[in-house]
């Protein structure tokens, strides 16, 4: 393989539980809810899938937002207006919190790689193999990987809301394909997503599924990529 393509959130790295999320951004506000209180607004945030890269809503997507869900990753407007938008189903103290939460999750503090991330990504820069970011995301994720120290490692970074084209268009895996450099065919795309990350077979890249798990329950998901390039 001349080159690995990694998902971002899923994939390399996992966001907060709603619990930690919610708690976080009241307590930089100031405010605070009873534990019972805490907990059933922490579990109707995450039942109507309000925290970005985490669960998918598990109940309908009201009318007024069903539209742009499906269109949430071309820009960041969309993005900040589809996940407030089901925020803002869950009652909260203040309404400033639903723009503090959308904010909070945008921050390296929110985010946390999987065990295994470094020692993939460094030993796929030790052999020569280039790497690439392809994500669905409505923010810029560079600091994130700055932050946790995974950032020298990743050659390029194609995000979605900076194309206006979100995966499974090839086109998103075409241009980081050109940008490392490599033919399609000698390129792998890694992701959590089977329809999403899926779209990169379209260019006769190989795709490898990796488990949407809490980072605790996923060790060593990565670890298997080390096995395709070799």
């Amino acid at each position: 393989m001349a080159a690995v393509l990694f998902d971002f959130s899923g994939t390399l790295f996992r966001i907060e539980s709603a619990e930690s999320w919610l708690r976080a951004v009241l307590a930089e506000a100031g405010l605070s809810l009873t534990e019972p209180e805490l907990l059933r607004a922490a579990q109707g945030l995450e039942r109507v899938g309000a925290l970005p890269g985490g669960t998918s809503p598990v109940q309908e997507i009201p009318d007024e937002f069903a539209a742009l869900w499906d269109i949430r990753d071309k820009s960041a407007e969309l993005h900040r207006a589809a996940y407030t938008g089901l925020s803002r189903q869950v009652p909260l103290p203040d309404p400033a919190l639903y723009d503090a939460l959308y904010d909070r999750h945008m921050t390296p503090a929110a985010w946390a790689p999987y065990p295994d991330a470094f020692e993939v990504l460094r030993t796929l820069r030790e052999r020569g193999v280039g790497v690439g970011v392809v994500s669905n995301i409505g923010w810029d994720l560079r600091p994130v990987f700055r932050d946790h120290g995974l950032d020298p490692y990743v050659d390029t970074y194609v995000l979605s809301y900076e194309h206006g084209i979100q995966k499974p268009d090839p086109r998103l895996f075409e241009t980081a394909c050109v940008a490392l450099g490599a033919d399609p065919r000698d390129v792998v795309m890694v992701g959590d997503d089977r329809r999403a990350d899926g779209g990169a077979a379209a260019l006769g890249c190989g795709v490898h599924f990796v488990d949407h798990l809490p980072v605790a329950r996923r060790p060593d998901g990565l670890l298997p990529v080390l096995d395709l390039v070799d």
